[in-house]
Order: C-alpha cells, then sequence, then structure tokens
C-alpha cells in the first residue's frame, strides 16, 4: 500500500511540474509579443516582403496581399518613412540585376501608391544581386533574393 501511495504522489509531482512548466511557457511566450507600430511589429505581423518570379517585375498574388497589408499598417502608423529595395538572385550581369531591382522597387512603390500611401514618405533603391539572404546558388536560394523589402525609418 505504501508502494502504490509513494508512486501515486510522483505522479501527481509530475504533474504538476508539468503544469507548472507548461505555464512558465506560456507566460515566456507572452512576453515576446511585439510593441503595436513597431519595427518589430511590421516585420512580424505584416511581412517586409515580397518576392517576385525569375526575370519579373509584376507583383504576384501573394505579394499584392503583403503590400495591402503594408499599405493598411502604414496608413495607421504614418510617422514612419520607408524605402523598398529592390534584389535579385545571383544570375545576369551586375547592371541587368540593377536594372531588375529598380523595377521591382518601384513595382512595389506603385502598388503602395495605389493604396494610398503618399509617395513622399516612399524612396526606393536597387541593390541588385549585391545582397543575397541567403547566399546560395540554388533554385531556394534564387527564389528568397528575387523580392523587394520594405525598410521602415
Amino acid at each position: 500500500m505504501r508502494t502504490i501511495k509513494a508512486l501515486a504522489a510522483m505522479a501527481m509531482m509530475l504533474v504538476i511540474a508539468a503544469c507548472s512548466s507548461n505555464q512558465q511557457e506560456q507566460a515566456a511566450g507572452a512576453s515576446t509579443t511585439v510593441t503595436p507600430g513597431s519595427v518589430a511589429d511590421f516585420r512580424q505581423n505584416v511581412g517586409d516582403r515580397v518576392f517576385f518570379d525569375t526575370d519579373m517585375s509584376n507583383i504576384r498574388e501573394d505579394g499584392r496581399q503583403t503590400l495591402t497589408r503594408q499599405a493598411e499598417w502604414l496608413k495607421k502608423y504614418t510617422n514612419y518613412q520607408i524605402t523598398i529595395a529592390g534584389h535579385c538572385d545571383e544570375r545576369g550581369t551586375r547592371e541587368y540585376n540593377l536594372a531588375l531591382g529598380e523595377r521591382r522597387a518601384n513595382a512595389a512603390k506603385q502598388y503602395l501608391v495605389a493604396q494610398g500611401i503618399p509617395a513622399q514618405r516612399i524612396q526606393t533603391i536597387s541593390y541588385g544581386k549585391e545582397r543575397p539572404d541567403p547566399v546560395g546558388s540554388d533554385e531556394a536560394a534564387w527564389a528568397r533574393n528575387r523580392r523587394a523589402v520594405t525598410e521602415l525609418q
């Protein structure tokens, strides 16, 4: 009988410890929430980048959704100026990629302006293939590098 009571007591202690650990994890998760209107809020809850198909600068549907969220957020938080940086994958010449990155940045800018964001709040820049993120020479890396990134100032 004592063995059963001891096992029951140990099981109960394990349950209590597990519950306590779970509550601590939830509290830690709650402390990682971001401040509304912050740069972290923009990146985490809105999205700061749109992606493009190979050699293209037209905004895809997933990009339109992201840019629409960006426009809504920027209308709410009007204190930010933004720079849209156009990027390309490593293929192609430096000159070609700088021009393509510029077209991508301008396409994102035009979309935001059409959504009601004043053009004076938006600058564009092209980095072409000079700032890969991630570095790599495969389709997965190339797809992530064909992008326009909205940076809050």
